[in-house]
């Protein structure tokens, strides 16, 4: 009985919030990184300007900056203490 009283409950050092926060944060980084993919040209002789469109050059690195930013509020996020 002595042995129940002195064990201590293992605890993660983050909430189940904080958590599934990280995981939404990774999967916006990801989305952002597909962003940013493609524009390659068929003829590796022929120069496709596709590469530099708005969503390669301007939206994809946003998302991804923001997705970070996401990750550090995620980790920062005080869990809310169960009683």
């Amino acid at each position: 009985m002595a042995k129940k009283e002195n064990e201590q409950k293992f605890q993660f050092a983050l909430g189940k919030q904080n958590y599934i926060l990280l995981a939404i944060g990774f999967v916006i980084i990801i989305v952002g990184f597909l962003l940013m993919m493609g524009g390659r040209s068929e003829d590796p002789t022929v120069f496709n300007e596709e590469i530099y469109s708005f969503r390669r050059i301007t939206l994809a690195p946003i998302i991804v900056l923001f997705g970070f930013f996401f990750e550090i509020f995620a980790i920062m996020k005080k869990p809310k203490l169960e009683e």
